[in-house]
């Protein structure tokens, strides 16, 4: 079966307010104040909670790298309280999913953020059982770039590997597709968008409402 993998974490969400809120309380605790902010640090956000600590305590200069694996627990704890307060959908995305079921293809997810918030983040925002599989950071022994979580999300959705694609937002998620040898489509909307075309994906997507047409275009 046909298959396309999505990425969460500025793909098919923007979750960068939600995650810096969550990188911040750890500031705060540390008597730093609010370091990051929600717009100008939105795209390291979406690289995750160790590289939100790794900026904030360089733009302090108060803490070096123990600091950020102590921190790490609390803000996902902080973040996990309050996952989905700023979280939104990108227009299109569910509309998008839906479409490339009705033509036959599976669809599942494949994100460097925890399981466990990855399907409570999904719960909360009411879209959980669009998707036919779940791999988050800690789903295997490895994570994205390794291409085995691809891999195993559409394993898990039903489809053939061969015949899949991966729809993301960084380079994390364009080398994860060329080391499984399928292509990757990157969207040009979220934090990191203008960086995408340098990256050479299969395709450049400027609004879901474009998605079926791309993924058809690729002949799966």
């Amino acid at each position: 079966m046909r298959t396309v993998i999505f990425d969460l974490d500025g793909t098919l969400m923007d979750t960068s307010r939600d995650l810096i809120a969550a990188a911040n309380a750890c500031f705060r605790s540390l008597g730093l104040g609010d370091v990051l902010d929600p717009v100008a640090d939105a795209a390291t956000a979406l690289r995750g909670g160790r590289a939100m600590l790794t900026l904030g305590f360089d733009r302090t200069g108060s803490h070096g790298p123990e600091e950020v694996d102590r921190q790490y627990q609390p803000l996902l704890a902080a973040y996990a309280e309050a996952i989905n307060t700023h979280t939104t959908i990108y227009p299109g995305a569910m509309e998008a999913v839906e479409r490339l079921k009705a033509d036959g293809y599976r669809v599942g997810i494949c994100t460097n953020k925890p399981e466990a918030l990855a399907q409570d983040l999904l719960v909360r925002m009411g879209v959980r059982d669009a998707f036919g599989a779940l791999v988050g950071a800690d789903s295997l022994p490895v994570r994205k770039p390794d291409p085995e979580p691809l891999r195993e999300a559409v394993r898990r959705a039903g489809g053939d590997p061969a015949r899949s694609c991966l729809v993301g937002d960084t380079i994390t998620d364009s080398l994860t597709a060329e080391a499984a040898g399928v292509p990757s489509i990157l969207v040009t909307f979220g934090p990191a968008g203008g960086d995408m075309a340098a990256l050479n994906p299969a395709a450049l997507l400027d609004h879901f409402d474009d998605l079926p047409l791309v993924v058809d275009r690729l002949a799966l």
